[in-house]
């Protein structure tokens, strides 16, 4: 039996990972749930599925879980604290890490799980853009292995030369999963995005859009934050950015393609002419499932068989930049390199959490974060207080432009 730990569980991703857990019961086993202050969701969980140990950051909130699983759930041990969340991820029966928490908050219990040596199913990925060398050396140092779950990285993943990936003692060392691609003949890959639900809005119309209609993803079923940013297209920056990191390829070799569908998740394209594509349903749990099982089997993961005829057209078309600046500003940040893309990460979340508080403008997201990157000087980033340090100032900053909007 594998021991799965699961950060984020009761966010959007946590919650299919546990579907396609509960499709091989004689498989895996669920050692640790966490998350934030979700005290119903977690209690749910944890009456369902028994695990040694429940964590939530949110220390009250863990006070009132204890003791509503005194008695349910005696055998689940409850932590509570920040700190709780990096426990859990480096527990010693937890084989497997699903790093699913979102945002920044993932970093930490992020990099104690490479740190212990884990399988690392990474779909939180501000760890790699915040932190991306820090990050990697870790993983390095502590003999962890990465496979990432974005579908985009995933897709990616499995569109790579058998011999490229990790596998057997190779796979310890995180950095070979991506780099050696551009010795496999790699030219590019090409990251797909859906243009969220604005993506023919008339652009005089972007500044009157609610939370609401930026919530409501034309294919995917997201949390609020990511469903934001992938209407802004900040959320394909980010993906730029950890795929650089991941496979270790230039910025200009990743590329970014609209394709309104969701049905192609990403493509490999190699100097002989081939590009190669992974295809399937716009689902989560088709790259949690090849997380679990890889490199050993494809496991069952519960989605509908992709019927190419009814889809009947994949479309593609470019990236705006000019229409979605978010886009441009995480390549800017890739480029100046260091603090940058911490600086980015920071001041975009801010940025959304004050659209979402309604607090802000759709239109007033990426002046905020320019403002923010013009703000605070890109530093070194060698070690990780360099990248907190940078965090936290683009936070001072982004919530003094966020109320000059606002006033």
């Amino acid at each position: 039996m594998i021991g799965v730990a699961i950060l984020g569980s009761t966010g959007t991703i946590g919650e299919n990972t546990l579907d396609v857990i509960a499709r091989h019961p004689d498989r895996f086993r669920v050692v640790a749930l966490a998350a934030r202050s979700s005290v119903e969701a977690m209690s749910r969980q944890c009456l369902r599925w028994q695990p040694r140990y429940a964590a939530l950051a949110d220390a009250e909130a863990a006070a009132r879980l204890r003791g509503r699983l005194r008695s349910e759930a005696p055998g689940t041990e409850v932590l509570g604290g920040e700190e709780a969340l990096a426990t859990v991820a480096a527990l010693p029966e937890a084989d497997y890490v699903m790093a699913a928490i979102v945002g920044a908050a993932g970093l930490l219990p992020t990099l104690a799980a490479a740190r212990a040596g884990k399988r690392i199913l990474l779909a939180n990925k501000e760890a790699l853009v915040m932190a991306g060398p820090v990050f990697m050396q870790a993983a390095r140092a502590g003999g962890a292995q990465i496979l990432p779950i974005d579908s985009e990285h995933n897709a990616v993943f499995q569109c790579l030369p058998l011999d490229r990936r990790p596998s057997g003692d190779e796979s310890r060392d995180a950095g070979r999963n991506g780099g050696e691609a551009r010795e496999a003949g790699v030219r590019c890959i090409l990251l797909t995005a859906s243009g969220g639900p604005f993506r023919r809005l008339p652009a005089e119309q972007l500044a009157a859009v609610t939370p609401e209609q930026a919530c409501r993803h034309p294919n995917w079923v997201m949390g609020r934050k990511i469903s934001v940013d992938s209407a802004t297209l900040m959320n394909k920056g980010l993906e730029v950015i950890e795929a650089c990191r991941l496979f270790d390829l230039e910025p200009a070799q990743v590329r970014v393609v609209v394709h309104p569908q969701s049905i192609v998740h990403s493509l490999v394209e190699y100097t002989d002419g081939s590009v190669l594509a992974q295809l399937g349903q716009p689902d989560m749990r088709t790259p949690i499932a090849y997380g679990l099982g890889w490199p050993d089997a494809r496991l069952d993961a519960g989605v509908e068989r992709l019927d190419l005829c009814a889809t009947a057209r994949l479309e593609f078309e470019p990236a705006d930049e000019r229409r979605f600046p978010c886009l441009r500003l995480a390549r800017e940040a890739l480029r100046y390199g260091g603090t940058a893309p911490a600086v980015l990460n920071a001041a975009n979340e801010v940025a959304v959490a004050g659209f979402l508080g309604r607090d802000l403008r759709f239109t007033g997201i990426a002046p905020v974060i320019e403002a923010t990157l013009s703000a605070v000087p890109a530093g070194a980033a060698d070690d990780l207080e360099q990248v907190l340090a940078a965090d936290r100032a683009a936070r001072i900053q982004a919530g003094r432009f966020l109320k000059e909007q606002a006033t």
